[in-house]
């Protein structure tokens, strides 16, 4: 389906107007008039894009204002901010595989941090035997904040159950929880208390923060390793307009962020719980099994996310809330899945 504007919630196809539950703009922000504001005044500042390095001799105080308020909202001690989500992951990933002996990854982990090396955490739903074993290494566990499929954070207790000879490196990619989850939408890199060495978080901004680009969060120290990487050095970064607009938009993002939650809360006190249908309070999608629900809503003028993500791959059929869809938005919605016979 081709569409000639942007997909808010309302869609037109075929000069016909749906509700549109689909993408993954959960806040809400590329139309939100005050956000587009913010960006259209850093745009006049400075520049549609800046294509030099970031090593380069003059620096843009855009990026360090960008960079100070990401770091502070992760709650981590740096970040940097890249060109997209894509290159945050491949990044991080060849950076580590410096300092990595073996590499392990949760089920359904995003192509941003795969790595052909890697093994899975679990074997036949139990904990890969060569996480316990009696040799003394140096681990990568790569996960998503949330995996596919699921609405709620990627349970990570499993992991203490490695002995300490493993020296754990924990990477996640929070594209689908940055934003969403954590207080105002900070993530859950704050809230992983697992006895780990080191933790990383990347993440696209392209989805509920609005903007292309992507980020990477940890320590200071590995933060200065990625930025003595020959690709980073090398790569242009994300648009400086962009990334002073992270800064300004701080309050927009706490403002949208509760929308989101009060439109969840309302689905959630509202909706029919069946067991053909997969929906957390805390998470705005909902995962339909029920091919058919999909024609029944689009009979009803609501379009959602189907597709194939993965090649070989089951398709994805989502219902994607956002902060901007209205009460009367969601009750249509709701009205349409209660009313459904479930097989």
């Amino acid at each position: 389906m081709n569409v000639n504007q942007f997909p808010d919630r309302i869609i037109e196809i075929d000069q016909e107007h749906y509700l549109y539950f689909g993408g993954t703009a959960y806040l809400g922000l590329p139309t939100n008039k005050d956000f587009q504001e913010l960006a259209i005044k850093n745009i006049q500042q400075w520049g549609t894009t800046y294509g030099s390095s970031r090593s380069a001799n003059i620096k843009l105080t855009a990026y360090e204002n960008g960079e100070n308020f990401l770091a502070q909202y992760i709650k981590a001690e740096r970040a940097v901010t890249v060109s997209s989500g894509m290159l945050a992951g491949k990044l991080v990933i060849d950076q580590l595989k410096k300092q990595t002996d073996s590499f392990f990854h949760f089920p359904n982990t995003h192509n941003a941090i795969q790595t052909n090396e890697s093994l899975p955490v679990f074997i036949n739903n139990e904990i890969n035997p060569r996480l316990l074993d009696s040799q003394s290494e140096k681990i990568t566990v790569l996960t998503d904040g949330v995996s596919g499929f699921q609405t709620t954070a990627i349970d990570l207790s499993i992991l203490k159950e490695i002995p300490n000879h493993k020296q754990i490196t924990l990477l996640v990619d929070e594209s689908h929880s940055f934003g969403i989850l954590g207080k105002d939408g900070c993530g859950i890199y704050s809230e992983i208390d697992i006895p780990v060495k080191r933790k990383i978080m990347i993440s696209s901004l392209g989805k509920a923060f609005g903007l292309n680009g992507g980020v990477i969060a940890s320590d200071v120290s590995f933060i200065n390793q990625i930025k003595e990487q020959d690709i980073f050095i090398s790569a242009a970064g994300m648009n400086p307009a962009f990334v002073q607009t992270l800064a300004d938009a701080s309050e927009i993002y706490k403002v949208q962020h509760h929308k989101l939650i009060e439109n969840l809360s309302y689905i959630d006190q509202n909706i029919i719980k069946k067991d053909t249908i997969k929906f957390n309070k805390s998470y705005p999608l909902i995962y339909l099994e029920d091919e058919n629900l999909i024609e029944i809503l689009r009979e009803n003028k609501i379009i959602i996310a189907s597709f194939k993500y993965q090649s070989n791959s089951k398709n994805l059929n989502r219902i994607v809330i956002t902060a901007n869809h209205l009460l009367e938005d969601l009750e249509k919605l709701i009205s349409v899945i209660n009313g459904y016979n479930f097989k």
